[in-house]
């Protein structure tokens, strides 16, 4: 199906290319996994295979076993997770002293403006999470995600029927953190198994110097440590700070794409390539 590559720089797509591709999607699961990862048979429309979270171990192996194809690695990063199986006092221990006392300082602070305890709502069933997605919705409007990345919540027909079926099968939670009775921050997370993956998180820039999305994950992580339902919380690609605090391991991952050998589709790849290598000159200059 056809599948923007986009030429971005941060979260910033500065332009995009669409070609007809075959998208692999590692789960977490699969990508811990010591099997090697087996593609399709690519079909006589498709122009190739976009693989994502592909365990860096695997690279080279599948780029051989693909050698018709032109192969270029996108993006490399670490895919962060939080293990969910022990309790959540043997989960701050894993914390430094000083990150530990940071965390309970933000709650406690935050706690103090909402009369002392703190207004932390978990959302699971099918009227529950249609109640979650009506107050994140609004609230993701007034978001950074939602106004400079377009990465709001969803509300199209296709998501809340994604939603509703997930809620229906106990695959899906929302947590909402509240402050004088509005919400301030949002998290979505729908199941992949028995994990669970972060998918969507958003706070209200009026309340961003009170750290209300750290305070309310940190919340979601106990109450689901609490409840045992999930044994991980896949953070997905990226490595902002607070996937970096959360997070009890780590896999190096990288996105790979691999296209027919069409002339156009070279010039395509060179030029990805070489935006790339700027982008990343860049980083590296401003450092």
């Amino acid at each position: 199906m056809p599948q923007p590559l986009r030429f971005r720089v941060g979260a910033r797509t500065m332009a995009s290319v669409r070609r007809n591709l075959v998208r692999v999607g590692l789960s977490l699961d699969d990508a811990l996994s010591s099997d090697r990862t087996a593609l399709p048979q690519l079909p006589a429309a498709a122009d190739g295979y976009l693989i994502t979270s592909l365990p860096a171990d695997q690279i080279a192996a599948t780029i051989a076993d693909n050698s018709q194809c032109i192969a270029l690695v996108r993006q490399r990063y670490a895919r962060r997770y939080a293990d969910l199986s022990g309790s959540f006092d043997d989960y701050l221990a894993g914390f430094s002293s000083k990150s530990r006392s940071t965390l309970r300082r933000k709650g406690r602070k935050f706690a103090k403006l909402t009369d002392g305890e703190l207004d932390f709502r978990a959302y699971a069933s099918r009227d529950e999470m249609a109640e979650f997605h009506r107050v994140a919705r609004q609230l993701s409007e007034k978001t950074y995600q939602e106004k400079l990345l377009d990465y709001g919540l969803p509300d199209d027909t296709d998501f809340m029927s994604d939603m509703q079926r997930a809620a229906a099968a106990d695959q899906v939670r929302g947590w909402l953190l509240f402050a004088d009775n509005k919400p301030v921050s949002y998290l979505y997370a729908p199941a992949d198994g028995d994990t669970l993956v972060y998918a969507y998180l958003g706070y209200d820039p009026d309340w961003g110097r009170h750290s209300p999305g750290t305070v309310l994950l940190l919340e979601a992580l106990k109450q689901l440590m609490e409840e045992g339902r999930f044994r991980r919380f896949d953070f997905t690609e990226g490595d902002g700070a607070q996937k970096q605090r959360f997070a009890t391991g780590s896999l190096d991952c990288a996105d790979l794409l691999l296209l027919r050998p069409t002339l156009t589709n070279r010039l395509l790849v060179g030029a990805l390539a070489g935006f790339d290598r700027l982008v990343g000159l860049a980083k590296r200059v401003r450092r």
